[in-house]
């Protein structure tokens, strides 16, 4: 199997009363690159979930999205501040002997000061918490990992579907070769018997010129590693795994043989077709970029 760089996964998981939910989302880049978003809190988690994200991704700008809900009444106390309670106590009888007024401070009164009572959340098990975490970025990468993987096959038809009209096109400029010789050399007879009249033609001057003519338009070793590198992406596609980077580096070198075949083209067909499979060769490049 393939994949895309591009996908999307979520997952929810509920365990008493904690629940998570994990959305993640992807875009072609050249390396792992992963931003994770969630409650500060748990951000100790994050190396963690990293290395579960590595297990499923190889390639990919990654944006994973986490949030937290605590349903249960427990996990918050309240906590009373005994040394902030004295030191607003103290101020106010100071105040009372400083301006003579009735040190008149209950307890209701003091309670009532910030911070002498604040609300804290109790400390989390990392253990029960990291299982309910767990389950819900592996559900999402799952998720995420078939999105991909079924983008991939889409990727993959489309591939091989132009490869086959590359191929074709190769076929047609290794058959145009022999035709253009041929052209070149009735063309150059005829115009040398214009010239000369009745006088014989130099047979060998003429075979001479035909193959100085043949050996500077000949794109035999372009066509042969045309059709060695169209075989090679063919089977690695078959294959499956993170090819991207394999696939561009042979969609680069394609594409120097077609420049090659186009440079040496003496002939309007196999310039049209040098120019298709040029085309064709940066359709396949853009769709390669896609992939993982």
């Amino acid at each position: 199997m393939i994949s895309s760089m591009t996908g999307f996964g979520r997952s929810e998981n509920v365990q008493g009363n904690k629940k998570f939910t994990v959305e993640m989302k992807a875009v072609n880049h050249r390396y792992f690159d992963v931003n994770i978003k969630m409650p500060k809190k748990f951000s100790f988690f994050e190396p963690t979930i990293r290395s579960v994200l590595k297990s499923y991704i190889q390639r990919g700008k990654v944006d994973v999205f986490i949030t937290y809900e605590d349903y249960s009444e427990e996990n918050i106390a309240l906590k009373y501040n005994e040394g902030v309670a004295a030191e607003y106590l103290k101020y106010f009888r100071q105040m009372s002997e400083h301006f003579g007024i009735e040190d008149d401070i209950r307890a209701s009164v003091l309670g009532r000061c910030p911070e002498v009572f604040t609300m804290e959340e109790q400390e989390v098990d990392e253990e029960v918490i990291w299982a309910v975490l767990e389950e819900a970025v592996k559900g999402a990468c799952r998720q995420f990992a078939e999105t991909r993987q079924k983008e991939g096959e889409t990727l993959k038809a489309d591939i091989l579907d132009k490869l086959a009209g590359m191929e074709e096109n190769v076929i047609f400029i290794e058959k145009r070769y022999p035709q253009i010789i041929a052209e070149y050399r009735k063309k150059l007879e005829d115009k040398v018997k214009e010239l000369l009249a009745d006088s014989q033609i130099d047979e060998n001057r003429l075979a001479s010129e035909v193959i100085l003519f043949a050996d500077k338009i000949c794109t035999d070793e372009e066509t042969v590693r045309l059709h060695s590198h169209i075989s090679t992406m063919k089977e690695s596609l078959m294959a499956g795994g993170a090819i991207g980077r394999k696939l561009d580096f042979i969609a680069q070198e394609m594409n120097r043989e077609a420049n090659t075949i186009l440079s040496k083209a003496n002939d309007l067909e196999t310039s049209n077709i040098a120019i298709e499979l040029k085309t064709d060769i940066e359709k396949v490049r853009e769709q390669i970029q896609n992939l993982e």
